[in-house]
């Protein structure tokens, strides 16, 4: 009865409902469940702050898929979005994985679906794909190999300068590979909601009241906003620049979540999110990385539900692209 009711709470939201005592204290029994399941926690930059700590290992996706792949414990715990933890399953199909709110989602994956894309991909056969990870797993069975935004430039520059490319489903990363490696590769024409949301104009007007700051953006922004960036990078490269830095104040184009390490790593130094177009609106922030939060991840682990689960069909051919860029990306 307890799994009907289960399973009628992951249709209607996405995730288990139920109380929680006020008084438990959830970081130590998050701990505890961890420990007692032989669990590991990932979490991706863009979660928030508390999560981000209370995880084995934070990272941007390149980062995660690795730390998924060399993981030996016998449960995945993924504080990200769908594609995140379809992407440990099919990295561990014998591994069970989890994730605290099966409705969180990402507005670029959603940018493709597969059946568009495989009548987009039909129109040029003489074309190899490489695909972003932020997809769905639908979309990596269609890819002969994946990339990330951290290895995007070397991935594309595996193949023959010859090798004619398609590169979905982000079209601002894929211009910015273009820009830098001389490719002409046919993009998909997708994008990010939360990096598409930038003003050009309020950045500008933001670095001339902090002149002593520099802008940093990550390549999913638009190409406007990439040209007035001092930096451009994958979230681990924006954090080992700031890292890095002799410069105290950083406007910051990405997801807000990044800040939290940002300041965790440089506490001397300041980060402000850079403005997006409308300033009603918490546009530096990820709507669906946001649905997690530290009472869903203590459920979701005390059930071991919702799970991610995914067809030996779907396994079997979106692993090929995934293992063809890790093996590269050692």
């Amino acid at each position: 009865m307890e799994q009907l009711v289960i399973n009628q709470m992951l249709e209607d939201k996405g995730f288990i409902e139920e109380a929680i005592d006020p008084k438990m204290k959830l970081v130590e029994e998050i701990n505890r469940l961890k420990k007692e399941k032989n669990a590991v926690i990932l979490s991706h930059f863009y979660a928030e702050g508390e999560l981000q700590d209370i995880a084995d290992y934070v990272g941007d996706s390149l980062g995660l898929a690795q730390a998924a792949a060399q993981t030996k414990a016998e449960m995945i715990v993924f504080v990200g979005v769908h594609f995140m933890a379809e992407t440990a399953k099919i990295i561990n199909p014998s591994k069970k994985v989890i994730l605290p709110d099966l409705k969180a989602s990402c507005s670029l994956a959603e940018s493709a679906p597969a059946d568009k894309f495989a009548e987009f991909k039909a129109k040029y056969p003489d074309h190899k794909v490489v695909t972003y990870i932020n997809a769905t797993a639908a979309l990596k069975t269609m890819s002969d190999i994946v990339c990330t935004s951290a290895n995007a430039k070397q991935i594309v520059e595996s193949f023959p300068k010859d090798q004619k490319l398609i590169f979905a489903p982000d079209k601002n990363l894929g211009n910015y590979i273009n820009s830098i490696t001389g490719r002409e590769m046919v993009l998909w024409d997708g994008a990010c909601m939360v990096h598409e949301q930038y003003s050009v104009e309020k950045i500008i007007e933001l670095m001339d009241e902090h002149p002593d700051a520099e802008f940093i953006a990550h390549p999913e922004c638009e190409k406007p906003v990439l040209l007035l960036a001092k930096h451009i990078g994958s979230t681990t490269s924006l954090l080992k620049y700031v890292q890095k830095s002799d410069k105290k104040k950083f406007v910051v184009a990405t997801e807000s979540g990044i800040l939290h390490q940002m300041t965790k790593a440089c506490p001397d130094k300041i980060f402000i999110p850079a403005p997006s177009a409308d300033s009603t609106c918490a546009c530096n922030d990820c709507s669906y990385m946001k649905l997690n939060n530290l009472q869903k991840l203590y459920i979701c682990l005390k059930h071991e539900q919702p799970e991610v689960t995914l067809s030996n069909e779907i396994i079997e051919k979106a692993r090929i692209p995934i293992q063809r860029m890790l093996e590269i990306s050692k």
